[in-house]
């Protein structure tokens, strides 16, 4: 039985963002913290971003400083485990209807205490359109979220307004919002508090965004990012195996659904390519403080 009733519906799609308590339980939440320890001890030997490891800007041998941990779902089963739970898929087939649940992908956001860096204004929907928008991110908390640690921030009901314009004034995409040419009221931007083990959900199109972590609590964020079966992405399908091979709930299809939605699309590429933490570095005005020490970047 899915852990959402009609009021909850209603709220999510008025303010495009809802938060369920306790879905991750704490034996595996606790197992998630531990294989994250290790990966950031782990990270000591890591010296520009890769594969797996996002660095904050003071990373460094001695004191491993990580920012995201990319796909965790494919660099450990712990993490794959948790997004095929009954419960969480029940929740899930409620808020994007009938056609299924897919994939799109996840991340695990690190904010350690009195450094974790901030994430600039936008919207997911500016990084990845489809053919519809029943898509959104799911936030897994693996530890509390206060007011004081950077909370996922969520501005209610901007999923029902347009696509904002995400790029650079170089014309590039930078993945974030310009905080001076939008205008928009982010001092009213929820803040989601809550304990650890609560997940939020919040719509593809939700403006959003978080502050640094100035407290002495860590405030890890495990995300995943899930599609309608049915909604297909506007910069294609590179591999048509591995697009239904993420199918969680429901059957392939070569007949996406199609509906009348604001798109702009995260092109020409950002010039910073990695993650939205290297894409936003080519942001003018920014909202929130963040450090100026530069990561070397891996060279590829």
């Amino acid at each position: 039985m899915a852990d959402i009733d009609s009021d909850a519906l209603e709220r999510y799609r008025r303010d495009g963002v809802i938060v369920i308590e306790g879905l991750l339980d704490d034996v595996a939440r606790q197992r998630m913290k531990q294989v994250l320890a290790d990966l950031i001890e782990s990270a000591r030997d890591v010296r520009a971003h890769d594969d797996v490891y996002d660095l904050e800007p003071s990373h460094s041998a001695k004191q491993p400083r990580v920012r995201r941990i990319k796909k965790p779902h494919a660099v450990h089963p712990v993490f794959a485990e948790f997004m095929r739970s009954p419960r969480l898929l029940a929740v899930l087939s409620a808020l994007l209807g009938p056609s299924g649940v897919r994939l799109h992908g996840s991340k695990l956001n690190l904010k350690s205490p009195e450094y974790g860096s901030p994430v600039e204004w936008h919207q997911d929907w500016a990084f990845y359109p489809h053919t519809n928008d029943d898509l959104l991110a799911v936030g897994v908390l693996l530890d509390d979220a206060t007011p004081e640690n950077g909370p996922l921030l969520v501005l209610p009901g901007s999923q029902l307004g347009p696509t904002y314009d995400h790029h650079g004034t170089d014309g590039r995409f930078c993945g974030a919002m310009d905080p001076v040419r939008d205008r928009l009221d982010y001092a009213g931007a929820r803040p989601l508090l809550a304990p650890a083990g609560a997940c939020s959900f919040h719509h593809v199109r939700a403006v959003h965004g978080s502050a640094q972590n100035r407290s002495a609590q860590s405030r890890n964020l495990l995300l995943y990012e899930f599609a309608a079966a049915d909604a297909f992405p506007l910069l294609g399908i590179p591999d048509w195996d591995d697009f239904n091979s993420r199918l969680l709930i429901g059957s392939p299809t070569v007949v996406p659904r199609v509906v009348d939605c604001p798109i702009r699309m995260p092109l020409p590429p950002a010039t910073s390519q990695g993650s939205i933490y290297e894409n936003q570095t080519a942001l003018g005005n920014r909202y929130f403080d963040q450090e100026s020490v530069a990561v070397q970047r891996q060279q590829t």
